[in-house]
């Protein structure tokens, strides 16, 4: 694969850049399976489209709708590194921090099962909007 970078210049990051050196949306780590792709989150509201509204020109346009714990490559968080991470950007050490904590919220998985019947959208509506934020896909459960 021919490396390709990406340049940032937003209100957060001026002039940071990094590597792709993966396939968009590919050759994730065994132990990262999420249910949706960014451009799902958003299509579905996560952030109520308000989140990185600064930074349209580092990721897809179809990503975007019309409207529109830290590290220091990704100051907008777990969601900003999936985007990175989604469109190619590997970082071995933050990548294994970022995915511990992305298993780490399925519990709240569990305790929508435990306590939703299937297909109740609006059981547990804030587990249910935190899992939308980790890329986990509620309606299925």
């Amino acid at each position: 694969m021919v490396r390709r970078f990406k340049i940032v210049n937003d209100k957060m990051q001026r002039g940071y850049h990094y590597a792709l050196s993966a396939p968009m949306g590919r050759n994730f780590d065994p132990e990262l399976c999420p249910e949706l792709t960014p451009k799902e989150m958003l299509a579905l509201g996560v952030f109520c489209g308000k989140y990185m509204s600064d930074c349209h020109k580092e990721f897809p346009a179809r990503w975007w709708r019309k409207k529109g714990w830290i590290h220091p490559d990704d100051p907008r968080g777990w969601f900003q590194w999936y985007c990175r991470y989604y469109m190619g950007r590997r970082m071995p050490e933050e990548d294994a921090r970022q995915i511990k904590r992305w298993k780490a919220i399925r519990r709240h998985v569990a305790q929508i099962k435990q306590h939703c019947e299937p297909g109740e959208p609006m059981c547990r509506p804030r587990q249910r909007q935190a899992l939308l934020h980790w890329a986990y896909d509620s309606r299925k459960i």
